[in-house]
């Protein structure tokens, strides 16, 4: 089995879905929706230029995987956050194939997508995957983790 299914078998049984682990109130049909909701808000964020808006969907353990290493929520702010928010405005991106996985404390969030238009002097002609997990904290579910890769 590839690396990379392993990492997904393994994310889907932590992730899975309630029918399998017992029903519990994080695990309701509209858990999909809040799940969504957090994850488009923080899109939604970083196109329109809100770094407090986007910093308010992620969790105070975040790590993001970009760019070929890892960063923590302090490093994620003071680093890429910026340039992630002017790419964000400058390219359309195009959901192609997007699942949720609900789970009872960590949900999954798997998004294919395409990317079209111009960066610093680049025409961006791209696909692109990204991979969010979600905590359910007290307050709301939020972005726990995210992965992004392109070609």
């Amino acid at each position: 089995m590839k690396r990379s299914s392993i990492a997904f078998a393994w994310l889907l049984a932590l992730c899975g879905p309630a029918s399998a682990q017992g029903q519990h109130a994080a695990s309701r049909p509209s858990d999909e929706a809040a799940i969504r909701d957090v994850v488009e808000g923080f899109h939604a964020a970083l196109s329109a230029g809100d770094s407090t808006g986007a910093l308010a969907y992620l969790h105070d353990d975040l790590i993001v995987y970009e760019a070929g290493h890892a960063e923590t929520l302090e490093e994620y702010r003071s680093g890429h956050l910026a340039s992630d928010i002017a790419f964000s405005r400058a390219i359309v991106f195009t959901t192609e194939r997007d699942t949720v996985v609900p789970g009872l404390e960590l949900s999954l969030y798997l998004r294919e997508y395409s990317m079209k238009g111009s960066y610093r002097d680049h025409q961006i002609d791209a696909r692109g995957v990204e991979t969010i997990v979600l905590a359910l904290t007290e307050e709301a579910w939020k972005i726990r983790h995210i992965h992004w890769s392109s070609r």
